[in-house]
């Protein structure tokens, strides 16, 4: 019979990173340490540019609809974790919002350049999905001039986007959040514990 202590062992090898992937992993400076959940998912939001966003498509009678978009989650200094878009109807994306206000936007830490030589698969390569309900922003609030702040702050040209495409700006309203930044398996996180991450400290600084 196996003792319990040789189980344990048994067990702590087959759950230790292996030792290649980590090898080939760079120490990122200023990125949270991997037990630091709600940390990492404000770091991917605030430094990233684009993502994945989906929606259900109402061409596709409701399969998913998957689109790489920009965002921003607030200007340089000041970003809050919530991800806004300047859409058109002339995509399907802000389409499909319209009919279904369900989606989910995904982030990967690859595109930073901070993932080193591994897949962008590795779950040290962070990656990030936000779902929730993607809502049209009324567009004379004070909400749609700091999201506009936000948004040509961080891509300057879309002030020169044809203002015959009628772009609007919509938001994710978070509802569950996965994340996956190290081996183990998915994060738990809570919508409040994202939003409310660096309200007691500095401010998120993004690229």
């Amino acid at each position: 019979m196996l003792s319990p202590a040789y189980l344990a062992a048994t067990l702590l090898l087959a759950l230790r990173p292996p030792l290649l992937a980590l090898a080939a992993r760079p120490i990122v400076a200023g990125k949270p340490a991997p037990t630091e959940a709600a940390a990492t998912a404000r770091w991917l939001a605030a430094q990233n540019t684009w993502g994945v966003l989906s929606t259900i498509s109402s061409d596709l009678s409701g399969a998913p609809f998957g689109n790489v978009v920009s965002y921003s989650d607030g200007v340089p200094g000041e970003c809050h974790g919530i991800p806004y878009f300047y859409l058109t109807t002339l995509d399907p994306t802000a389409r499909d919002a319209l009919e279904d206000e369900r989606a989910s936007f995904t982030l990967s830490e690859f595109p930073l350049g901070t993932c080193g030589k591994i897949d962008p698969e590795n779950p040290t390569c962070a990656k990030l999905t936000l779902t929730g309900k993607l809502k049209l922003i009324d567009p004379q609030s004070s909400e749609a001039d700091s999201a506009k702040a936000a948004l040509f702050t961080k891509h300057p040209e879309m002030k020169g986007w044809p203002k015959s495409h009628h772009f609007q700006i919509f938001k994710l309203e978070i509802k569950n959040i996965f994340l996956i930044d190290w081996f183990g398996g998915p994060k738990p996180i809570s919508p409040t514990e994202y939003l409310e991450y660096g309200k007691n400290q500095a401010l998120l600084k993004s690229s």
